[in-house]
């Protein structure tokens, strides 16, 4: 049987079409209140964005969502997790994610709810969870936090992906909700096959301490697995665990990916995501999408291209791979925005794959905008069959407006104790000849 995905389109022209009152109406038509119960402990996962990134989800939505559950009787936090490594990474640490989410305006006074950062200060707070229908994972680490909630609402930005080619719900759940352990895991970092120690070294491409760059490469390995010569580059294989910190550091070719560590990545993120799910009793988590400020590249990285294709909407559903399906599909029928990475690579015209073309980390890397939607299938997380339900018009409620009171009465009465139209009236120039300034 086809899982449903309720939709609304981007459109607004009143308060009553905002993407806010969409949001919220899409959650009740999926039935998602289904998923609280007075006194659950509800975990709003969000990716709460990198320092610097710009196209992440704004807060408002989050508040919006937090007030919901509220009304329904639940406890509302709002929780990611710790990120793997990086020279200069801005959420790798508890503190350092807090600081950055406040910085992005993610705080309690601005949510209306507590932040937590899920998998604890460094990112080892966890649980395994066995995984024996995993594509390519048999266990995983999910946050604690998220683990010990009662239910959990995954509120995603829909966008281009370096490494899964797309992110949406299962990318948000499947990374977001694993711990840094989790994350080494997902990632493949020691697998016999694809993992980062497994990749080609090419010495001769490295300039050595002639590098302008080679102090900056000789301190990103955590592990100490990276020295620079006078003339080239020594890895120790054994010493490396897949942190990432090299890569952003070493633009020479030094050391290369594996191109089908991307395919096999992306399905680990459909099994973590899998994994997470398993967590929670069946009916406890629901999932909204945002298919807004699409650009080539997720929400972890430091900046953010011109979107390639326009705004799409608000999707609901129980079902992440029904609800990703729906979005890729989608996607691929937009047109893409002139000027934008769609441009670049040709795939403006309907039809076209965008995030395959303009969203993989390297040429060779991920090519197929499948790969989480079938993984996801084959591991029971949900099914690509769909149907798209359209939602009629929204139901306006208190909380889609600022307060439930008029203003002029209110504003009437303080004008009378305190007039702000002056008595005398204002000075002007009578009569003006417009021509002059047309």
């Amino acid at each position: 049987m086809a899982s449903k995905v309720y939709f609304m389109d981007d459109r607004a022209s009143g308060v009553k079409e905002s993407l806010v009152a969409k949001m919220l109406t899409v959650f009740d038509a999926a039935g998602l209140a289904d998923t609280i119960k007075p006194g659950d402990s509800v975990a709003i996962k969000l990716h709460m964005g990198e320092y610097n990134n710009t196209a992440y989800l704004r807060p408002v939505y989050v508040r919006a969502l937090a007030d919901k559950i509220k009304g329904l009787g639940g406890e509302p936090f709002v929780v990611d997790t710790t990120t793997l490594l990086g020279l200069y990474a801005s959420r790798a640490t508890a503190v350092d994610y807090l600081k950055t989410a406040a910085r992005n305006g993610f705080t309690m006074s601005t949510l209306g709810c507590p932040v937590v950062i899920g998998d604890g200060f460094i990112g080892n707070d966890d649980v395994r969870v066995d995984l024996p229908e995993g594509f390519i994972l048999q266990e995983q680490y999910v946050a604690s936090a998220i683990a010990l909630a009662d239910a959990m609402i995954a509120l995603s930005h829909f966008k281009g992906h370096p490494v899964g080619t797309y992110g949406g719900a299962i990318k948000n759940i499947g990374v977001g909700c694993a711990s840094k352990r989790g994350k080494y895991n997902l990632h493949l970092s020691r697998h016999p096959k694809y993992g980062f120690h497994m990749r080609p070294l090419y010495p001769e491409r490295c300039k050595g301490r002639n590098c302008a760059t080679w102090q900056t490469c000789e301190i990103c390995c955590p592990e100490g697995a990276i020295q620079i010569t006078d003339t080239t580059i020594n890895w120790d294989r054994s010493k490396c665990h897949g942190c990432f910190a090299c890569v952003g550091v070493l633009h020479c070719g030094a050391i290369e990916f594996i191109p089908e560590w991307f395919d096999a990545t992306t399905a680990g993120i459909a099994d973590s995501a899998r994994a997470a799910v398993k967590t929670f009793a069946p009916g406890k988590v629901g999932f909204v999408t945002l298919a807004i400020d699409i650009v080539p590249w997720c929400d972890c990285v430091t900046f953010s291209d011109r979107p390639i294709i326009p705004n799409m909407g608000v999707f609901a559903s129980y079902d992440p791979v029904a609800m990703d399906t729906a979005c890729v599909q989608m996607a691929q029928q937009s047109e893409g925005i002139l000027g934008s990475a769609a441009e670049e690579h040709d795939v403006m015209a309907p039809g076209t794959m965008k995030f395959a073309h303009c969203s993989s980390w390297m040429p060779g890397g991920a090519k197929s905008e499948d790969v989480q939607l079938n993984a996801g299938v084959y591991n029971g997380l949900g099914s690509k069959e769909y149907e798209l339900v359209e939602v009629g018009k929204t139901k306006l409620a208190s909380n889609f407006l600022y307060a439930t009171e008029p203003l002029t009465p209110r504003f009437g009465r303080h004008m009378k104790v305190h007039p702000v139209f002056p008595a005398q009236g204002f000075k002007w120039v009578e009569d003006v000849d417009l021509t002059k300034v047309r």
